[in-house]
């Protein structure tokens, strides 16, 4: 098995008399003896067989081949500090890892938002998303699979917390049929048009999202998907007004109404499937999620 010839302390040394320009300098900084740098700089090239630096004066300097080694062994002690760094925080309980489950509907620009504001405290945790959409959103919670979830009904047993109320639209293509009565006397008509569904991720369901009296559907797995069957007057489609802005602004889609209901409404929550289990690094992100609607996490 190689055996390294040198230790990381010699090239730290290495670079710290490089940044603060001499033996002198670097030994004030370090709060070591400026022998004692002298000598560890002297064995690392004697260990390597290769001049690093070369005295010139009062200064020392880097020969190329010094550059080269140089700026190699910042990564190889960056990589050893965030190594240590990452062992700290798994003693102090900073997760490594989160998994957060959003249903499929909640505003992604909320989520990003409140990411952002997370990254510069993550100490390098990795994020993953899942979006889901109804019992895919309750399994995950349900089966202990997420850190956080942003769902819509909660399962029983679990305490949410609401983040915001949805309206979903009822739209179609300007050039689809159901655009010339744009307010519909029940929803008998709409049962005679195709509609296009959003599949439920859930593994054990086959439920699809929003209202399903039409005998023919089209099912697929996101709203975007949903928008360009749309697009090509085919189809209505109940969907959240903050995804269909822009179509209804330029004529792209229009916005169909049922006598005595003009949208439907949902309450968005964020769950916490293991409170008692939650970490430090889950504590932020909901906190930081939360603050987005105005909300502060509960106390433990």
């Amino acid at each position: 098995m190689h055996r390294p010839k040198s230790t990381l302390e010699q090239w730290r040394i290495l670079q710290a008399v490089v940044d603060f320009g001499g033996y002198a300098q670097a030994a004030d900084k370090l709060n070591k003896s400026q022998s004692s740098l002298n000598h560890a700089v002297a064995k690392l090239q004697s260990q390597l067989g290769i001049q690093l630096l070369e005295v010139r004066g009062r200064k020392a300097y880097l020969t190329e081949q010094g550059e080269v080694l140089l700026r190699r062994s910042r990564h190889v002690t960056q990589a050893v500090g965030e190594l240590e760094q990452l062992a700290n925080n798994l003693e102090q309980g900073w997760e490594p890892t989160l998994i957060v489950a959003r249903e499929l509907v909640y505003p992604m620009d909320k989520l990003t938002d409140a990411l952002a504001a997370f990254l510069p405290e993550s100490r390098g945790t990795r994020i993953t998303v899942v979006d889901t959409v109804i019992n895919g959103t309750s399994e995950l919670i349900q089966n202990n699979q997420v850190d956080i979830a942003i769902c819509g009904i909660p399962p029983k047993g679990y305490i949410a917390q609401p983040l915001c109320e949805l309206d979903f639209y009822l739209v179609c293509h300007p050039s689809h049929p159901l655009a010339l009565t744009p307010e519909l006397e029940d929803d008998h008509i709409l049962a005679q048009h195709l509609q296009i569904v959003i599949k439920d991720t859930g593994v054990n369901s086959q439920q699809e999202t929003g209202w399903l009296k039409a005998e023919q559907r089209w099912t697929v797995s996101n709203f975007h998907e949903a928008k360009v069957i749309l697009s090509k007057g085919i189809g209505f489609c109940w969907v959240p007004a903050h995804m269909v802005e822009k179509e209804l602004a330029n004529g792209d889609l229009v916005r169909l109404k049922i006598k005595g209901s003009s949208c439907r409404r949902i309450v968005l929550t964020l769950v916490i499937p293991q409170r008692d289990k939650q970490g430090p690094a889950s504590k932020l992100l909901e906190a930081l999620i939360l603050a987005q609607h105005g909300e502060l996490p509960h106390s433990n």
